[in-house]
């Protein structure tokens, strides 16, 4: 079956076109600055040089109308026609409690997604319009919705309950949801494969590491507690997100700086985090090179993102009792071994050992172990492939329909 996968945000679309046979992409991009004055267009045919293309995009629409074109186009495109198209795939962030697995996306289903607007106003309109806009060009393709927050599905109560007053969570839906789901799925079967043990009988820890971070438990496949919250701001210190924060501190700083939610919201999402304590990038590139400057700001920041990680694994393998395996996913877990090596010292209360040089050599993007030989506990390395995910959980749901 061939896929269009499309990740649809509120001011980009990243796609793909998958064979599920192969499980390999065909075509890939991203269209980027929608609705802004030089919008641009990267995309790539695989075996063939990469174009980008500016020109003007006013909106969802007229993107993916550029992507199908460019995918049909004779020269760099993949598909001869749409009739070559089985389903499209769309990555949804949101789908509260009324969606715990993937769906086919029918009226009823979009009706369902207005309403979770308000549990992610910044994410659900922009997939939205992502389906809309397709739904416009490709009528007769069936589609299939594939949400963030479902393998969370499985998190007990009293993991994604918040100690609030109770009338919050049954007026408005305030609890602990998690993001990040599609990729813990992926890195923990992928885990789950690579040692030749059924995930059902793995405990596992999944550190979804980059601009945006995230931490799962995962217990015989599911998902039990996860650092993300109600939002992706709590948890994990991130490139512009605060994450944990005691409450009391958010207060008295709009007290004493006179400041609206938006300001507020303004400070927690983009303002905080590594940026915030660093100052002069969100990357943690930047902040590598310049701790080797000596500059103080930089290491503080350092220690306190790679500190934040530790204790949630600390955590999450108490919540679990038994571990065996950490994995290290993301921009950042795939390559930062310099974030790798501080997390997983000095836990051998755990019987967690690193290999140093193993770390060090790890090839960019490749899958491996860096667990020494006595450790009981396997560290990976596995890039994650959410796109991939989403390809296979459209083609179940469309044969199934």
């Amino acid at each position: 079956m061939k896929v269009l996968i499309i990740n649809s945000g509120s001011s980009s679309v990243k796609y793909q076109v998958i064979n599920t046979v192969t499980k390999d992409y065909l075509a890939k991009g991203i269209v980027e600055s929608i609705g802004l004055d030089r919008s641009k267009i990267k995309h790539e045919k695989k075996g063939v040089d990469k174009i980008t293309m500016e020109q003007s995009i006013p909106d969802h629409n007229t993107a993916i109308e550029l992507v199908l074109s460019l995918l049909i186009d004779k020269k760099n495109g993949v598909l001869v026609s749409f009739d070559d198209l089985d389903a499209v795939g769309h990555r949804l962030v949101h789908g509260g409690e009324h969606f715990n697995s993937s769906v086919l996306i029918t009226d009823d289903v979009m009706e369902v997604m207005d309403d979770c607007i308000k549990l992610a106003p910044l994410h659900n309109p922009a997939n939205i319009a992502g389906i809309k806009a397709a739904k416009v060009h490709l009528p007769n393709i069936p589609m299939a919705g594939v949400f963030d927050t479902a393998f969370h599905a499985s998190m007990p109560d009293y993991a994604y309950m918040y100690a609030l007053p109770r009338e919050y969570y049954e007026k408005y839906g305030i609890r602990r949801y998690g993001f990040h789901g599609t990729s813990h799925y992926y890195v923990s079967r992928r885990f789950a494969e690579l040692v030749g043990k059924p995930i059902e009988d793995l405990n596992l820890i999944s550190c979804h590491i980059g601009n945006g971070a995230s931490v799962c438990a995962i217990q015989g496949g599911k998902s039990i507690d996860t650092s993300m919250g109600f939002t992706p701001l709590e948890g994990l210190m991130m490139g512009t997100r605060s994450g944990d924060v005691d409450g009391g501190a958010v207060l008295k700083i709009a007290e004493y700086e006179d400041m609206s939610i938006n300001d507020m919201n303004m400070m927690l999402n983009k303002n905080s985090g590594i940026i915030g304590i660093y100052k002069k990038s969100s990357d943690l590139r930047d902040v590598e090179d310049d701790i080797e400057k000596g500059d103080k700001d930089a290491l503080l920041a350092f220690n306190m993102f790679n500190y934040r990680i530790k204790k949630y694994i600390g955590s999450y393998a108490a919540a679990l009792g038994r571990v065996d395996g950490i994995i290290f996913t993301g921009g950042v877990g795939e390559n930062g071994d310099l974030t790798r090596g501080p997390v997983c010292a000095n836990m051998e209360y755990m019987e967690l050992y690193l290999d140093e040089e193993k770390n060090k050599e790890i090839i960019r993007g490749k899958e491996g172990f860096i667990h020494a030989d006595n450790s009981k506990v396997k560290i990976a390395i596995i890039p994650t492939n959410e796109e991939l995910v989403i390809a296979l959980e459209t083609e179940v749901i469309i044969n199934d329909n």
